[in-house]
């Protein structure tokens, strides 16, 4: 069975402390347990969690979905968002994880990213020279979500035209956005494969398209 790879990028920077990065945990055990239940995801989709504040850290490699374990996730008291140098370690993990396509075998399958953030990149200048690198790892699909009303979807809107935003940093709202992430995943897993860009399913209430 081809891979799915599915690498998402969470925001942990000082914002984050607190309430809203324990409504995040909440979400994610939400979506992972939505995603076991779906036997095509079980048998395909492998996730990679990477955290960005001042450090930036892979919490956990591409890993299948049954041996996946979600570790503890530390906010520090305050500092920058680094999202620049998020998705320079982003591309250095997608060139050694994902498997590509060779004469003897067929690779994975077109990765998917996800990434949510309360703010704005504070390494812009590393933001803007490393956007045309992401762009060359063809993912499938890229969806960023701002979350809250600090965020920033501008410079989000520079990196993909899938940009959604969450009023609300509270646990009722990462929940939905989770669980819709773990359904877009499960559609991204039955289409993949066609040429053209998936077709995401329609976002919960709490979840409002940008652009």
């Amino acid at each position: 069975m081809r891979r799915l790879p599915v690498y998402l990028l969470l925001d942990t920077s000082g914002s984050m402390k607190g309430e809203p990065i324990e409504s995040v945990k909440v979400g994610l055990e939400a979506m992972i347990a939505s995603l076991r239940q779906d036997p095509f995801a079980l048998e395909s989709v492998y996730i990679s969690i990477i955290t960005f504040d001042r450090d930036v850290k892979q919490l956990i490699p591409l890993t299948e979905l049954e041996n996946l374990q979600l570790p503890e996730i530390q906010t520090p008291d305050s500092g920058p968002t680094h999202l620049g140098a998020a998705l320079e370690m982003l591309c250095k993990k997608v060139d050694t994880e994902v498997q590509l396509s060779t004469p003897e075998r067929k690779g994975d399958w077109m990765p998917l990213l996800f990434i949510m953030t309360d703010g704005k990149p504070s390494d812009i200048q590393k933001y803007n020279q490393i956007i045309p690198e992401v762009k060359k790892r063809n993912f499938g699909s890229i969806i960023a979500c701002a979350a809250g009303v600090k965020a920033d979807s501008k410079s989000l809107e520079l990196l993909t035209n899938q940009v959604y935003s969450l009023d609300t940093t509270d646990s009722a709202t990462f929940r939905q956005f989770f669980k819709w992430v773990s359904a877009s995943v499960s559609v991204g897993n039955r289409s993949i494969g066609a040429s053209n860009e998936m077709v995401l399913p329609p976002p919960p209430p709490e979840v409002h398209t940008v652009i």
